[in-house]
């Protein structure tokens, strides 16, 4: 543990998605998504909630982004883009309305002295472009081709910093392998082999989009999560199975960054994932990873947990069971901080491509005590863990440029409904009322001094 500051330019933010705070789901011209259609499903949503209001950030914004600045003092601000409120079809005709409402988002944060780093597409797909197919259709890199143009061309004399696709590995495999997200399909493993490919296109395509259309230079990259291995020791053994862990695909999911970042980084899908699924991939074109490997600036690292490994018997990675009463989020998630430390250590390494912690944050029972304040020690506790953690990953060389705690406010969490709380803020749905939580008090003195400090 150390409280050594931070370099004298990280930046420190925090982050939300659109359908998961906005509300005014049909409101001034929006057309539906796949989460507004899903979550009309009987038992789809815990207690039959939705995004249909959520946080009301649509109307609360200027509250939302006071908080932001004054109360947390906040140098930069994740947000993304509703896509089927600036295009309701998808692709065609924009909506006016919809691309003025980013308009005033953005210039309300630069006006708070709040950087706007905005993420294309955090899982809210137009559901008319599901009605033709989706991810699953060859033309939905051109149409995320056509709404990355656009935004660009209606934000890039402001914005500076974009992110195409939040987290494939969750989005596709809750959405259409479990069937838990929208839009809640089971597809077989082919069809989840053809849209993991897709997104990969529609990412290359976007970026390309965004540099052709952008007004002055940009910083563009991604936002993806996976498995991350952490070594029950330092010993060379245990640290190499820990990054093959991380890396190596050896069953048939999603999890291992390199399905996703291979091809981005080295033009081609890693070796033994092709093999282990070669009966399942999917048809790729002569020129596709060109189209995927442009160039990117900085990778977007989605952080929450991990796993202990260390090397087995037979000379691979072997699981360690997590001791009897480890620390768990509501989320049942363990708390494993150095994750902070060995996920950005062992992609540094392998794509030497500069770091933004992108998310991280804990699911946490909160609620305003008999004094008026929103007491959630827990997440102090937490912060400060994973921030020591990213603070030995810099000491190690590893360039991490910043970090957003995810998520401003308590929000919609996808199938969980209200449930899960993330916020620095917290939010009384019933009655719109935003509180600051003892971690946002913790968070702006985080700030301040650039280091991590006493909680007390």
């Amino acid at each position: 543990m150390s409280n050594k500051k931070f370099p004298d330019d990280f930046v420190w933010g925090a982050a939300s998605a659109a359908y998961q705070i906005e509300g005014a789901w049909n409101e001034d011209g929006k057309g539906p998504s796949i989460w507004d259609i899903f979550c009309r499903k009987p038992s789809a949503i815990r207690n039959r909630e939705s995004g249909e209001v959520a946080c009301e950030h649509y109307h609360h914004y200027k509250e939302d982004i006071g908080l932001m600045k004054a109360i947390i003092g906040l140098h930069a601000y994740r947000l993304s883009i509703s896509w089927s409120r600036v295009l309701p079809q998808g692709t065609g005709v924009p909506n006016p309305k919809g691309l003025d409402f980013y308009d005033r988002l953005v210039d309300e944060l630069l006006a708070a002295g709040i950087t706007p780093y905005v993420t294309l597409y955090h899982w809210d797909l137009p559901y008319e472009l599901h009605c033709r197919g989706g991810w699953l259709n060859p033309q939905i890199p051109d149409w995320f081709a056509e709404f990355a143009a656009l935004m660009t061309d209606r934000l890039s004399d402001r914005v500076n910093y974009w992110m195409t696709i939040n987290e494939p590995q969750v989005f596709i495999g809750a959405g259409y392998v479990d069937g838990t997200h929208a839009p809640g399909e089971k597809l077989d493993w082919g069809g989840v082999m053809r849209i993991a490919h897709h997104v990969l296109l529609a990412h290359g395509k976007g970026v390309q989009a965004v540099r052709a259309a952008a007004k002055k230079p940009v910083q563009i990259g991604f936002a993806f999560t996976g498995m991350v291995g952490l070594p029950v020791s330092e010993s060379t053994e245990d640290v190499e199975a820990a990054r093959q862990s991380t890396f190596h695909v050896s069953d048939r999911n999603l999890w291992r960054f390199t399905w996703f970042t291979d091809p981005i980084f080295f033009k081609q899908y890693p070796a033994e994932g092709v093999e282990l699924n070669h009966d399942f991939m999917p048809s790729i074109g002569a020129r596709d990873f060109d189209i995927i490997s442009q160039p990117v600036d900085f990778f977007g690292l989605n952080l929450y947990q991990g796993h202990f490994v260390r090397l087995g018997t037979d000379r691979l990675p072997e699981t360690v069971p997590f001791p009897t009463g480890h620390p768990l989020t509501t989320f049942s998630w363990p708390v494993t901080p150095d994750v902070l430390y060995w996920g950005p250590r062992f992609l540094w390494e392998r794509y030497r491509c500069p770091i933004f912690i992108t998310e991280n944050g804990l699911a946490n029972n909160d609620w305003i005590a008999l004094d008026g304040e929103v007491h959630d020690p827990q997440r102090v506790d937490y912060i400060s863990r994973h921030l020591f953690a990213l603070q030995r990953a810099l000491s190690d060389g590893v360039d991490v440029r910043g970090y957003f705690y995810w998520s401003l406010l308590d929000n919609l969490e996808w199938a969980e409904g209200v449930n899960q709380r993330f916020g620095l803020v917290h939010v009384d749905f019933p009655t719109q009322r935003r509180s600051l939580k003892q971690s946002a008090h913790f968070y702006r003195h985080v700030i301040k001094a650039n280091a991590v400090v006493d909680a007390k």
